[in-house]
């Protein structure tokens, strides 16, 4: 039995999204047993009605909830009643207990878990890696997407090392292709940080690098890992993201501003129903934080059911791969450099 923490506040949609997808989960997943975090009451009151496994599902009281705006460091010192900090303290203390999910505080959440969880050994910093859909109907994660705004090269290495294992093992990715976020793809482009990270991969023979690459070709399918700084790797989800969504808007508008599109459209609802759950993030489950001793998926806040039930579906899988094993065994690997 795989035991997992569902978070289930501090999100735009809580705590009716980490319930439901929490059920969901648990029907789809039999071996999984599931604990959630929060308020018991209105935890209780959320369940009623609903069909689960009662025997796999568990309340766990936690009466305070860590708001988005709260320092961080104060949230994690001040509210160990938390839903976010309980669930973080009994991923620290239970053996039993393989990871846990949140939509709530990215601050908090990534303060929390380096506090109370820390890194796999030979970890010099953990980082976000979320998944995004490619044109070829493959996937690319992008590492780091804001844990490590300023990095080093061995940083970055240890990025490419940790997203590669995650593609491969967990989603399947055969010899994933690495490619460095630059400002051109010639080995000679972008700053020092760039170019001395580009001759490190270059000596990295578990990684399989195969150059730069600029931000316009993230979704081409040429590319299965993007290694960046936390800085530039956020900017490139939310740019990609958003430019899908004001696509998908101005799409809409301009069929309904003619008669003739809005006949086109009924004859092609089907196809752009699909291209709709193509460029949709809330099917593609969250932010995996790579490189914490436990497993840590971060969900976006505005993250629903269906979005929820794909972060603990990612948690799960990590858990089955034994990530952090190979992790930590592939790092142990190259010389270990001090932050």
């Amino acid at each position: 039995m795989i035991k997992i923490l569902v978070d289930c506040f501090g999100g735009d949609h809580c705590p009716e999204a980490p319930v439901s997808g929490a059920i969901a989960a648990l029907e789809k997943n039999p071996d999984l047993h599931l604990l959630l975090t929060g308020d018991e009451n209105l935890l209780k009151k959320e369940l009623e009605g609903k069909h689960y496994d009662s025997s796999r599902l568990e309340i766990i009281h936690a009466p305070e909830v860590i708001g988005c705006d709260e320092k961080p460091t104060d949230a994690v010192r001040l509210k160990r009643n938390s839903s976010m900090m309980k669930a973080i303290i009994m991923l620290r203390d239970c053996d039993d207990i393989a990871g846990m999910v949140s939509t709530g505080s990215t601050g908090a959440l990534v303060t929390g878990a380096l506090v109370r969880l820390g890194r796999i050994p030979g970890i010099i910093r953990p980082a976000f890696c979320p998944i995004l859909p490619t044109m070829d109907g493959s996937l690319v994660g992008i590492c780091d997407s804001g844990a490590n705004v300023e990095v080093t090269p061995a940083h970055l290495r240890q990025f490419a090392i940790m997203a590669s294992l995650y593609m491969s093992n967990v989603y399947g990715v055969n010899s994933p292709r690495v490619a460095l976020l630059n400002v051109g793809k010639e080995a000679e482009k972008g700053d020092e940080l760039r170019q001395e990270t580009y001759k490190l991969l270059q000596e990295t023979p578990s990684v399989n690098f195969v150059g730069n690459m600029e931000s316009r070709d993230l979704l081409s399918g040429n590319y299965h890992v993007i290694v960046a700084d936390g800085f530039s790797g956020n900017v490139l989800v939310k740019t990609t993201e958003g430019t899908a969504l004001q696509l998908l808007k101005k799409l809409k508008t301009d069929i309904y501003s003619r008669t003739v599109y809005k006949l086109g459209a009924l004859l092609m609802k089907k196809m752009f129903q699909e291209e709709k759950e193509f460029m949709n993030y809330q099917n593609y489950g969250g932010s995996v934080l790579l490189g914490t001793s436990k497993v840590v998926v971060k969900g976006h806040g505005s993250s629903k059911a269906s979005a929820v039930e794909k972060c603990i579906e990612q948690a799960y899988r990590m858990q089955l791969s034994g990530l952090s094993e190979k992790i930590e065994s592939e790092i142990a690997r190259y010389e270990h450099y001090e932050d």
